[in-house]
């Protein structure tokens, strides 16, 4: 039986090595995930009990659960949103003619190369009260001086550090599906009189959209679950004013109560928020590409 299975699929037989790889490096620490999630395990016992849903059960009468919820589908939002917009925006220039279009080439691959947790401790120097460039200019400039880390802009702080760092990864992805856009569509349309508005609402965003929702797919899941920059940033304050879903499971298992059992059971909330909405996205995704 395998055998002819592997008779009329001959591709399989090269990339089932890597599929049983990486399914063994997924399925194995995710059983793991579970099974630690029902149960009471703390960082440093040896002994612990299965406690079945009591974990989930305190997560959700958890006042700082919900609130941490809230601050990470809050920042998902907003920034997926901002940077969409902005790298949209920057594709549409990047797609005209200029000058020594590859420096600015150069210039938007820095933050995608630089690495989240250095990029949080480079904005906490820039953003310091006393010493930051950021302060420095505002205050010659329009003589103002914000505290950019208190509890009021913290938020405001990792919003801003992650559109930075990846707003050009979102212009890039972009660019890209609009270079490969067909030239026939938007000759007939400019031949029947269509605007530029047009050309842009009935032909360049419907052929878009799969590249649309590709870029909102990689950066929903990768700001639900964003820690280096909060971490490096803020390590979630002041207080909890950016305690994120990733930096509360921090917090629970390893930085303070060693709750390693609750903190699996925050972790298994956050893997079941990515894939459903990965899962709705991908699938709004291939019905576009059916129309």
């Amino acid at each position: 039986m395998i055998h002819s299975y592997f008779i009329r699929k001959p591709h399989m037989v090269y990339i089932m090595p890597a599929i049983l790889v990486l399914g063994l490096l997924t399925l194995i620490p995710t059983i793991f995930l579970y099974f630690l999630s029902i149960t009471d395990y703390e960082l440093g016992s040896e002994t612990f009990k299965v406690v079945w849903f009591e974990n989930y059960l305190r997560l959700f009468n958890s006042a700082e659960f919900w609130k941490s919820f809230n601050i990470s589908i809050s920042f998902s939002i907003i920034v997926t949103s901002i940077e969409l917009i902005l790298g949209f925006y920057l594709a549409k220039l990047l797609d005209r003619e200029m000058r020594l279009k590859f420096l600015v080439f150069a210039c938007l691959i820095v933050p995608i190369a630089m690495t989240p947790s250095i990029t949080g401790q480079i904005w906490k120097l820039m953003l310091s009260s006393e010493y930051g460039v950021i302060n420095y200019l505002l205050e010659i400039s329009m003589g103002l001086k914000v505290i950019w880390l208190s509890p009021a802009n913290a938020f405001l702080s990792v919003v801003l550090v992650d559109i930075w760092q990846n707003t050009p990864f979102v212009a890039l992805i972009i660019y890209a599906g609009l270079k490969a856009l067909p030239e026939d569509p938007y000759e007939a349309a400019v031949m029947d009189g269509a605007s530029r508005f047009q050309l842009f609402r009935y032909i360049t965003l419907p052929l878009l959209r799969p590249i649309i929702l590709l870029a909102v797919i990689f950066r929903l899941i990768d700001s639900l679950r964003t820690f280096d920059i909060p971490f490096s940033l803020t390590q979630g304050g002041p207080g909890s004013a950016t305690e994120f879903l990733s930096m509360h499971i921090y917090r629970l298992g390893f930085a303070q109560t060693g709750w390693v059992g609750r903190a699996s059971a925050t972790s298994v909330i956050l893997l079941t928020l990515t894939t459903i909405i990965s899962l709705l996205l991908i699938r709004l995704m291939r019905k576009g590409g059916k129309n």
